[in-house]
């Protein structure tokens, strides 16, 4: 028996809410499960030749974690990956990988862990709740850690507002981009952020997209930011001439998240072109908002 997984990739903070809010998206990594001696990791597409194929890649420390966690031995596993997220790209790419693992793993044990344990465990590993929670319960997803426990929700998003994702060749390091934020932050500065980030949730939750432009603003984590990717501001001018209602970093970079509400292909050439001019390849990719997250069924 083979268990089948789908994650989806992830966009975390969009702009305001660093370190709480993730939008899962439409870009899938998929992977099949099987109990083995020993651990084997097979890696198609993104990451191949890249990432470990033994027990110390990503899934399957995932999946070791789910069995401890149910109290249960693990034997091993042979595990497949199709991985179409990019990795080190602010994606959620890492994020999918503990999902994904945890959720094979616990479907094949017969589902003992709830999927709040799930998502305490997937939170525990990734550092911050805000990717794993989008990629397990899918939608926009309000995540809160509180002691040993995460309480997120998952919220709609208006079915006409569509995404474009710029995705830089260049990696980048969530670590390096953490490591540039301030430890502490002016009142005005948090006072700034929580009210752009309530009115973010109000404007999508009651279809209000006309203020995305100023709910999508930012002083916590992208000025900052701006060191490591100084060509994020000519790409946000042209995503909004363009038509974008607006543009943010997409959870650490080097991506870009736009919201857009109309035609996302003069969104989507615009950034490239703004990304090609100052001499960093990239490609954008229009996304649909994922509403399931993390899926899986039985194979024979």
């Amino acid at each position: 028996m083979s268990i089948d997984v789908r994650v989806p990739a992830t966009s975390a903070n969009l702009g305001p809410g660093f370190d709480v809010l993730g939008l899962a998206l439409g870009l899938y990594n998929e992977i099949v499960y099987d109990e083995a001696d020993g651990v084997t990791v097979a890696i198609e597409g993104e990451g191949a030749g890249r990432l470990d194929t033994g027990a110390a890649n990503v899934v399957a420390r995932a999946a070791r974690m789910a069995y401890e966690a149910a109290g249960r031995r693990f034997p091993g596993a042979a595990i497949r990956c199709l991985n179409r997220i990019p990795p080190a790209r602010g994606l959620g790419s890492s994020a999918a990988a503990w999902v994904g693992g945890l959720v094979a793993a616990n479907a094949m044990l017969g589902s003992p862990l709830d999927r709040d344990a799930l998502l305490a465990l997937a939170c525990r590993a990734e550092g911050h709740p805000d990717n794993v929670a989008a990629a397990l319960l899918g939608g926009l997803t309000v995540s809160c850690v509180s002691g040993e426990s995460v309480a997120a929700v998952s919220l709609r998003v208006p079915a006409d507002l569509l995404w474009v994702v710029l995705v830089p060749k260049p990696e980048s390091s969530t670590r390096e981009a953490r490591a540039v934020l301030a430890e502490t932050v002016t009142r005005a500065d948090a006072v700034f952020n929580l009210q752009r980030m309530g009115l973010l949730l109000a404007a999508l939750a009651s279809g209000r997209v006309d203020v995305l432009g100023v709910a999508m603003d930012d002083r916590l984590h992208q000025p900052q930011r701006q060191a490591l990717f100084p060509w994020m501001d000519a790409v946000r001018r042209a995503a909004l001439e363009a038509g974008a209602l607006g543009c943010v970093l997409s959870g650490a970079g080097p991506s870009m998240l736009a919201a857009v509400c109309g035609a996302t292909q003069p969104v989507a050439r615009a950034m490239e072109q703004a990304l090609t001019s100052v001499g960093v390849a990239g490609r954008a990719l229009p996304l649909p908002v994922d509403t399931t997250g993390a899926t899986w069924n039985r194979r024979p």
